[in-house]
Formats: C-alpha cells, structure tokens, sequence
C-alpha cells in the first residue's frame, strides 16, 4: 500500500463514517457545534496517530494473545493524556465534550486502524493511515456541524452569520437541527449521496430472489 493511498483513501473512498458506519455516537451528540466537532476531530486524529505509532513500533514484540489488551492501554493512555489537557487548557470545551472524549477509547475506528493497519504496517503507513482516517472522520463531523449550527442558530463559532427574524433580519432558525436525530438523517443523506455517486460502496444484498419460471408465474 503506498503513503498516497494511506492517506488520501480514507478521506472519501473508505471514509470511516461514510463508508464503515463507525463513529456515529459523536457524530449524532456534539456535531450541534462547530467548535465542538473541530476538537473532536483533532482529538481523535491524535489519538489515532499516537495509538498507530506505539503500535506499529511495537508490533513485532507484542504476543497475539495479549494484543488487543495492549492495544486498549495504548489508546486509553493517549485519551487519557488529551483529555487532561483539554481539562486544563480548555475547560468549557472539556465540559461541553463531556465524556465523548473518554469514549474514543472505544471508538472502533481507533481499534480497527490499531488491527487493520498499525500491527501490519510500518510505521511511516500507520500514522499516513492514521491522519487520513482521522481527516475523514473529521470531515464528516464538520459538515454535519456546519449544517446543524448555520441553519439551527444562524452562527458558526460563536459568530452570526445569518441575521435573526427576533433581530430584525430574515432568518428563523431550525430549533429541530439542533437535536441529535437530526446528525442522523444528515449523515444518511451523505451517505445516499456518496454511494450513489460511487457505486461500488453499495452493499450487496444478502440474497437474490429465485426468478420464477413461466409454469411456475401461471399456477
């Protein structure tokens, strides 16, 4: 796999959200905030480059038996450390992020990238790897968020953008974009989209129905 193809595939092509269905907690709590998804993003993509490093360092060394434990303490510890700093740098967003920092230690886009890639890669490829998932995942989470902040508040980052009806402007916001549902059907949208620009992401159906036969359409 070339370091092009590590990094810029999981941006669109295999984009963990999009593609996977990984990830959906946060991205259907805290997207109600720019602000909110920008840090969200940029904590999971460290923690991913982290865990993915460690990892790939250490892969040739680390006992199949207790891989996966390891693998957990990697990235529990990487969390652990992001959180405690936004909790002293950044304490309104610490509060507002709430546990969903502390829930990327089971964030299966963290695990999976540790399995499918850090304990078979070289370094280098790992953290590319690592980048471009979190950049995906990113994506995803700032597109949702602008939506949902621009047409639920008329603001992004705390800054209006779009004149309110109670202020004299035109716009009435959409109160029912600010609830989670709502990352829900924007995430499907994107999806529907996505695959239906590019096919090959449609799933297969389980089965195919048994074409009748002309004996058996007339009985």
């Amino acid at each position: 796999m070339s370091l092009r193809h590590s990094l810029l595939t999981p941006l669109l092509k295999e984009n963990p959200v999009t593609l996977h269905v990984l990830g959906i907690c946060a991205a259907l709590a805290i997207t109600n905030s720019l602000t909110s998804s920008l840090i969200m993003s940029a904590a999971m993509t460290i923690v991913l480059v982290i865990s993915n490093a460690t990892i790939s360092m250490i892969r040739k060394h680390l006992p199949g038996s207790v891989r996966i434990i390891v693998q957990i303490t990697i990235i529990a510890s990487a969390v652990t450390v992001i959180d405690q700093l936004l909790t002293a740098y950044l304490p309104e967003t610490a509060r507002t992020l709430s546990v969903y920092i502390s829930l990327i230690v089971t964030n299966c886009i963290v695990l999976g990238r540790a399995e499918a890639c850090a304990m078979k890669s070289r370094v280098g490829t790992s953290v590319l790897d690592a980048l471009g998932n979190g950049l995906g995942y990113g994506i995803v989470l700032v597109i949702v968020a602008t939506i949902r902040e621009l047409f639920g508040k008329g603001s992004l980052m705390g800054y209006r953008i779009l004149e309110l009806v109670q202020d004299g402007g035109w716009f009435q916001p959409n109160e029912m974009l600010m609830l989670p549902p709502s990352a829900f059907f924007i995430i499907g949208f994107m999806v529907w989209v996505i695959r239906s620009w590019k096919p090959e992401q449609q799933e297969k159906a389980d089965f195919e129905p048994i074409p009748l036969t002309v004996e058996e359409e007339g009985s």
